[in-house]
């Protein structure tokens, strides 16, 4: 598969890359956590066992996460193990304990934790076990990834933002006055809470705009379908607009609103699946925000990558970078076409460059 990133993004070759990352030093990687981890010496490349895990492929972003991650591991001539979960929080924790008992010296997972509160036991397992973990999205506010020395890092991207661009949109295409409906993600994840925060800003920002009803679908387009049309038939045609928190759910919304013969409500998202971009494109749908899903999934293996091979040490990631806010984009109809087929930018993977998106620590 081709990397997605910034359109204006220059394309490396990837002998350069790779050559860039298997530069490996005989360093010690880790150490120092809170278990007092001992050090291990560095992993032969070839050695390095990727693992890529999210909730399920039918969310086209999430594929496109374990897409990139392939991509990374065919790069360094290696396999990525892709895991799903289906969004069930007990089948994730199996998932990565069974990982856990095996051979997890040269062990690097790049996971999205179902929720907040599923984030420590992961870090608890790879840290007692020795694994390399990168996490993304998810993690209670009040855990420090510093007190550990086998969490590498943990990227997120500004969900109150996020949230607020598209808010901001979406008031702009109904003409800044009207009835708009939320449509809410997981609420035991900091995703969800910060992009609704944002709408809340946003909503402060434009008064005239007023949120007759919100409700979770989980981050879910079927889900989506069926509290949209339950919406839509409770409050008519005061529905101007409709503010989801993902782009699966703002696609279900658009079956929900063809359904009813809808074509007179805007309808925004996050994450800039193929589809979102498609409908913007036609028409159909106002704006999303990309987070470039196949980076991100090349990305935390990258970063686990470096360190188990020694070319990083976990005492070098600077403080900032061990839990950090990456960079994102708005995408209306007036720059979608720059994020359709974006360029490549393979030297964000360089073990020099793993940190080259960052906006900056998370507060």
């Amino acid at each position: 598969m081709k990397f997605t990133s910034r359109p204006t993004a220059v394309v490396l070759g990837l002998t350069l890359a790779a050559a860039a990352l298997a530069g490996c030093s005989e360093e010690a990687s880790g150490g120092g956590g809170t278990d007092g981890g001992s050090e291990a010496s560095a992993c032969a490349p070839e050695d390095v066992t990727l693992v890529g895990q999210v909730r399920n492929e039918s969310n086209p972003y999430e594929a496109s996460w374990l897409d990139g991650g392939d991509a990374f591991a065919e790069q360094m001539g290696l396999e990525q193990q892709r895991l799903t979960y289906d969004g069930d929080s007990t089948k994730q924790q199996e998932q990565i304990t069974q990982l856990l008992a095996g051979n997890t010296d040269c062990l690097v997972m790049n996971i999205l934790p179902n929720g907040d509160s599923d984030t420590l036991p992961i870090v608890e397992g790879a840290q007692e076990a020795g694994a390399f973990l990168v996490t993304q999205w998810n993690k209670p506010s009040d855990v420090n990834v510093e007190d550990y020395s086998q969490w590498l890092s943990h990227i997120t991207y500004d969900g109150v933002d996020s949230g607020q661009q598209i808010g901001d949109a979406l008031a702009e295409a109904i003409g800044g006055s009207g009835g708009i409906i939320a449509l809410q993600g997981i609420l035991d994840t900091g995703a969800a809470k910060d992009r609704f925060a944002g709408l809340e800003a946003s909503l402060e920002a434009n008064p005239e705009v007023e949120l007759l009803d919100q409700q979770t679908a989980n981050f879910s387009r079927d889900e989506a379908l069926a509290v949209t049309k339950t919406l839509l038939t409770k409050h008519g045609d005061k529905v101007k607009g409709i503010w989801a928190a993902n782009d699966d759910m703002a696609l279900g919304a658009l079956a929900a609103l063809e359904q009813a013969g809808r074509t007179d409500v805007a309808v925004v998202g996050i994450d800039a699946v193929p589809d979102a971009l498609t409908a913007i494109e036609d028409g159909t749908m106002t704006a999303t925000v990309s987070s470039d899903g196949p980076w991100q999934g090349g990305i935390g293996l990258a970063i686990g990558y470096c360190v188990a091979t020694g070319e990083l040490s976990v005492d070098d990631i600077a403080a900032e970078d061990r839990a950090w806010f990456a960079e994102q984009f708005l995408i209306t109809a007036d720059n979608v076409a720059d994020f359709s087929a974006p360029a490549v930018d393979e030297a964000d993977f360089a073990c020099d460059n793993v940190f080259s998106r960052s906006q900056g620590a998370i507060s």
